[in-house]
């Protein structure tokens, strides 16, 4: 579903705009995933909308060797760690032997970390969502590796189906994703996306202490519920 272009005051309101959209496509027993940092506040709205869990997917870019901002790949948190290499990106650069192992153990430590500070001492089946129907949040795509690794290691784990929710992204990005998930939910699709950060009037950073904030909110309300 590709909308007209909204203007978003905040990453609260687009997740409110989201969630109206989201009515009109029912799920069966449906997890909210938020790609954190920034795609939290967005999913937290979408899941108080609709009544349903929140989780986080951990995402961890693998930057090429000398230019870090580029990513070649990625690890996603799971029970056990998923690692998506793009072998296109791979070919652009010389990957010297090891790095990429390298590489995947300094993201898997830094994974653990975040798990730890957002989650605690939890257990790792409460976030085995094997067979069950997966909205998959962003505050926006702009290039779409680290939504592309969350599908991949999604899929992986056995998740039943696969929807992407987001406020905006590129118009051809959207097309090419389209072929791998099962629906696409989004507010404002642009011929071409010069930054995320345009489509909203306040894109201040979303803290781990905002993180843990909202996944405390969203398990009270969900008890409740519950």
């Amino acid at each position: 579903m590709f909308g007209s272009k909204p203007t978003f005051s905040d990453r609260e309101d687009a997740g409110r705009q989201l969630a109206e959209a989201m009515l009109a496509h029912p799920m069966h027993d449906p997890v909210v995933m938020a790609l954190p940092r920034g795609g939290v506040p967005v999913a937290f709205e979408v899941a108080q909308r609709l009544g349903i869990p929140l989780d986080l997917l951990i995402v961890r870019k693998i930057g090429a060797p000398g230019h870090p901002e580029y990513g070649i790949g990625a690890v996603v948190d799971g029970k056990e760690p998923h690692v998506v290499i793009s072998e296109e990106a791979a070919r652009h650069f010389h990957i010297p032997p090891g790095y990429i192992a390298t590489e995947r153990d300094h993201q898997v430590a830094e994974i653990e970390r975040r798990h730890r500070m957002y989650f605690g001492e939890d257990e790792p089946e409460q976030h085995d969502h094997s067979g069950r129907d997966i909205i998959l949040v962003d505050d926006g795509i702009a290039n779409g590796g680290s939504i592309r690794a969350g599908i991949h290691a999604l899929k992986e784990m056995g998740v039943g189906t696969i929807r992407i929710a987001v406020p905006v992204a590129p118009r051809d990005l959207l097309e090419t994703l389209k072929e791998e998930v099962d629906e696409i939910v989004c507010l404002s699709a642009p011929e071409r996306l010069e930054a995320v950060s345009r489509h909203y009037g306040d894109f201040s950073e979303t803290t781990d202490q905002d993180v843990v904030r909202l996944l405390k909110e969203a398990r009270r309300v969900n008890r409740m519920i519950h």
